[in-house]
């Protein structure tokens, strides 16, 4: 039996539908169609339904009144139960779904009253707990045997709300005792973004959760495929919404892909593709809408390897310089002030040094329940050096292939920078990336210029 359940592994496809791929049933139902067209779907990550999850958010949030909370709550309701209405034979799952509705009025209640990131990570978690029961119910209403499986029985996590780091030894133990024989004779539908501590509290995986969850139970059973469905056909060379001469990407490396999303491409979480990478599991991404238009291939080999593949943009950025005459032919200075960073698990994007000074970017993302670089974090690095802190900046990233070796790189991108500030430039690292900060308002313009001069 265990040589029969490897081998059928290996032919798996984990497939990722994002909140707008299950906003409402007719969403849910060309989702359904793609999992019945390709057997090898076998495993189903969902997000929470379009709008639930802004809506989460802010209940789980301190400063929420009573009126606002019912107001919430009804709002996610109404997305819930309008799904429900269009499927047939629904009366058991109405029983659930309506059960889930009244334990989440009861974390809700319960922040209001005493706020905390634990019950913050149970509430954000209702959102997937619904989708995926009315997804299942979908693929079982077009004759797809589909199932739920609660994912915390295998996405065990350590304790650190908002930001849940997986155990991966437990995920592959997990995953072999509690979900590779499903697989043989049903489709599971699971959840995205949530795990679970070890004394049993939810817990959630932070910005990009769900996409991060499907690479690895892809990686966890050894998938052959991970399919990330979205709302766009696949990558583009940058956002639509800033030019319309954004155009389609067929093919990308990983290496490309990881710095694309790493700095601000929001069709990937950066942290999707490390498992991906560890296993060489290509990830194919797509649109839900259209699937028969095709989409990204990510793999690790590529026919090419364009100097400039695209253009990402990450706005709320923080930049963040200390500043000290002891950093002067001192060394240790650098390490008190990592050391500070780490107490507080926080994560430097961006790094340039001078003689006596450090500039560190740090990310500040919409939506999170906490603030990233508090007063506190601040506070004790003043007991080191002068800080200042300055916000309001977006980080762009020019993205291709030999950036460090290419000559006239440097020209091409900064001729089309003319009257655009340059706060802070960053290149040498990596092959695969320049990137330097602007004013946020200036972010869009400076995007469209960019990608006039190299795209064009």
């Amino acid at each position: 039996m265990s040589s029969l359940i490897n081998n059928q592994a290996r032919e798996i496809t984990v497939s990722k539908f994002g909140g707008t791929s299950v906003a409402d049933h007719q969403a849910m139902l060309r989702c359904a169609q793609i999992i019945k067209n390709d057997p090898a779907n076998r495993v189903v990550v969902v997000s929470a339904s379009s709008g639930v999850t802004n809506y989460l958010v802010r209940l789980s949030q301190a400063n929420v009144s009573e009126a606002e909370q019912q107001q919430l709550l009804e709002s996610i309701k109404n997305i819930q139960l309008n799904i429900l209405a269009e499927i047939e034979n629904s009366e058991p799952l109405e029983e659930k779904i309506n059960g889930l509705l009244n334990e989440l009025t009861a974390y809700a209640q319960a922040q209001s009253l005493n706020h905390s990131l634990r019950i913050a990570d149970a509430i954000l978690s209702f959102g997937e707990q619904m989708s995926s029961l009315l997804f299942a119910q979908v693929l079982q209403s077009i004759g797809v045997n589909g199932h739920t499986f609660d994912v915390k029985q295998i996405m065990k996590t350590n304790d650190l709300y908002g930001q849940a780091v997986v155990d991966l030894d437990k995920l592959a133990k997990c995953t072999a005792t509690f979900l590779t024989e499903k697989l043989n004779d049903q489709v599971i539908v699971t959840q995205g973004f949530i795990g679970q501590t070890a004394d049993g509290h939810t817990t959630t995986l932070g910005r990009g959760g769900s996409d991060y969850s499907a690479a690895l139970i892809a990686e966890a059973l050894g998938a052959k495929n991970l399919a990330i469905w979205t709302d766009v056909v696949g990558i583009f060379t940058t956002d639509p919404r800033i030019t319309d001469q954004a155009r389609a990407i067929k093919e990308i490396s990983f290496g490309e892909a990881a710095e694309m999303a790493t700095f601000g491409a929001k069709i990937l979480h950066p942290a999707t593709l490390i498992p991906a990478m560890r296993k060489n599991i290509p990830v194919f991404v797509g649109s839900s809408k259209e699937p028969e238009k095709g989409g990204t291939y990510i793999q690790q080999t590529v026919a090419s390897k364009p100097t400039y593949r695209s253009i990402s943009l990450r706005k709320e950025q923080t930049l963040v310089t200390v500043k000290s005459p002891a950093m002067l032919h001192a060394s240790g200075f650098l390490a008190k002030v990592f050391a500070v960073l780490a107490k507080h698990e926080l994560s430097v994007d961006l790094i340039t040094t001078s003689e006596i000074s450090v500039a560190m970017t740090f990310d500040n993302p919409s939506g999170s329940t906490q603030a990233l670089l508090n007063s506190t974090v601040v506070e004790e690095l003043e007991q080191l050096c002068e800080v200042s802190v300055e916000n309001g900046l977006s980080l762009i990233a020019v993205v291709g292939n030999n950036i460090h070796k290419t000559n006239g790189v440097g020209t091409s991108i900064f001729d089309a920078l003319s009257g655009i500030n340059v706060r802070m430039i960053c290149q040498g690292a990596s092959e695969h990336n320049l990137c330097f900060l602007v004013n946020e308002a200036q972010a869009n313009e400076t995007v469209e210029k960019l990608h006039n001069k190299l795209f064009s």
